[in-house]
């Protein structure tokens, strides 16, 4: 009798194509700047990079099909992680349109915010439904996990209010304004500190199956969580430069994302029965 067995497929052209794209516009970018080349030229980059969120959310959308969709919970998060990024895609699209094209400042709050914004609430129910599937409901049983999923949360939303918002200046004729505000670090804070929480608890949980996968999703969030924060600060400090570093760590974010959602992508292959 055959037998399925499941197999990650690490060196799948999808991956392939992902690493060759990440280290292309690396290489793309260490060019532009070494050659100090002209603003013009650096904004194509700038408006090209966005390709890695596109693949990979593509890409996860077609893992989250294989994996039951809808209809399982590991289909569930892959797909919410998939669709997230795609949205990144869309508001870089916008962003690069007014940059490349309309050659204007883009507006704040913008069709960009669609993107960047409702990637927000998508990547909090991923990493729910990851600590679902990585059994963490289970390991909330005890008393250290339950002080973890305390003050984990705490310590991030006071870091975002600490960083983003101490001094903020409430502005009620634009209350769009002010719930972007409020939204994104907030919003951020809680995708982050879910998925560190879904990381450290299912190391206890399936033997740590989960471990790695978790790892690279957490991995992609913190690093987009880091993104923003600079994009926050530099735009504070009127040194935003399109293709600048900030653009790379936006570059790392979708790479480790889209990593980590073609690392979970499964065949199933025949086994060999046992002689016995």
């Amino acid at each position: 009798m055959k037998l399925n067995e499941p197999k990650h497929l690490r060196n799948s052209l999808s991956l392939r194509i992902a690493v060759a794209l990440f280290a292309a516009h690396l290489v793309w970018w260490g060019a532009l700047t070494l050659l100090n080349a002209p603003d013009e030229t650096k904004a194509i980059w700038g408006a090209s990079y966005q390709v890695l969120a596109l693949w990979g959310g593509v890409w996860g959308l077609i893992i989250a099909r294989s994996w039951g969709g809808m209809k399982s919970v590991m289909g569930r998060s892959v797909g919410a992680f998939a669709i997230g990024l795609i949205l990144q895609n869309f508001g870089q699209s916008v962003f690069s349109y007014f940059n490349l094209f309309a050659q204007v400042e883009m507006p704040y709050p913008s069709l960009a915010d669609l993107g960047y914004f409702g990637s927000i609430p998508f990547y909090i129910y991923g990493a729910i439904m990851l600590g679902k599937a990585s059994g963490v409901s289970i390991s909330l049983k005890s008393v250290s996990s339950k002080l973890q999923a305390v003050t984990i949360p705490v310590i991030m939303l006071g870091l975002s209010y600490f960083y983003f918002l101490r001094g903020y200046e409430f502005n009620w004729s634009a209350p769009l304004r002010m719930f972007l505000d409020f939204g994104y670090p907030f919003g951020q804070a809680i995708y982050v500190s879910l998925a560190m929480l879904v990381y450290l608890l299912s190391t206890k949980t399936l033997g740590g199956i989960m471990k790695d996968k978790v790892l690279l999703i957490l991995a992609a969030l913190v690093v987009q969580y880091l993104a923003d924060y600079n994009f926050l600060y530099q735009a504070a400090a009127g040194s935003w430069a399109v293709s600048g570093y900030g653009d790379v760590i936006y570059l790392t974010a979708y790479f480790l994302m889209a990593f980590g959602l073609i690392h979970l992508k499964t065949e199933y292959i025949h086994a060999r029965p046992s002689a016995s």
